[in-house]
Parts: C-alpha cells; structure tokens; sequence
C-alpha cells in the first residue's frame, strides 16, 4: 500500500482571557459573520505557516489591539471535529487588570464578567465548552491558583 496523504486540517484558536484582579473573563460580540450577535472569544484562524501558539497571539492582536506574548498562556481544551478536518484550541490567558480593547471590526462590543455569568447567545462552540463540567473544573482551579500571590 501507498503512503496515507495527510489532510490538511484548518485550525483556530481563542482565548479565554481571565483577569486575577476581578475575576472576570473578556467576551466579545461578534459582528457581521457567521454567529453574527453572538458572545465568543477573542481568536481565529490559524495560518498554515505558524503555530497555533503564535496564530492565537496575532489574532488577539488582530482582534483586540493588545499583545499578551507576555502573558501566561494555558491550553484548556482542544475540539476535533468528527471527520477530523477541524481543530479548535481554546487558552486560558491571565492578566493583571482589566483592559478596554480595539475592536476591529469582527466585534461590536466586548464585556468583562464572571464566567457563570457569560453573557447569551453564546457562540455554539464556546456554550459546547464551557457546558463541559471537566472545562468549568480547569477553568476555577486556573482561576485560583493565577489569583494567588507567590
């Protein structure tokens, strides 16, 4: 038998952004796409040509005018779509205070809010997330332990 040729698979990424100041996560609203007027995360497709550590980075740049290359970056969930042709990696990115992003124009609004109180609709992909007991189990156990001074 011949070599398997490898498919190539889209990946995105996004980014739960928590600030250990307030405890609170950033959602932004999407706009003029698809789940347009929906809550999602900062983040997007990834480029062929780079990791999805720095496609995540550049679209938070993109997306949101801030770079967080600084910051401390977790990975917290990988989804696989049943055909294997789609990845989508979600982070956990913690920062020290609150920020009031750029919008480009992928956005319409943003808020800062404790995440058993995200904001609704949320994105499809992220309600399937966060609706994961095991997901919400990282996601406070990050939480308090970036909320801890060393």
């Amino acid at each position: 038998m011949g070599d398997k040729s490898i498919k190539n698979v889209l990946q995105s990424a996004g980014a739960l952004i928590f600030c250990q100041t307030t405890n609170r996560y950033l959602f932004v609203l999407r706009n003029g796409s698809s789940y347009s007027g929906s809550w999602g995360l900062v983040g997007g497709k990834i480029n062929k040509d780079e990791s999805v550590y720095a496609g995540l980075i550049r679209e938070i740049v993109e997306e949101i005018g801030v770079d967080l290359s600084d910051n401390k970056v977790m990975p917290l969930e990988k989804f696989t779509s049943d055909d294997n042709s789609f990845e989508y990696h979600t982070f956990f990115i913690c920062v020290d205070s609150e920020f009031i992003p750029t919008l480009n124009d992928e956005h319409s609004g943003y808020c800062w809010v404790p995440i058993k109180d995200y904001p609704k609709p949320l994105h499809p992909g992220l309600h399937r997330t966060i609706s994961f007991e095991k997901v919400m189990e990282k996601l406070m156990v990050l939480s308090k332990v970036m909320s801890i001074e060393f």
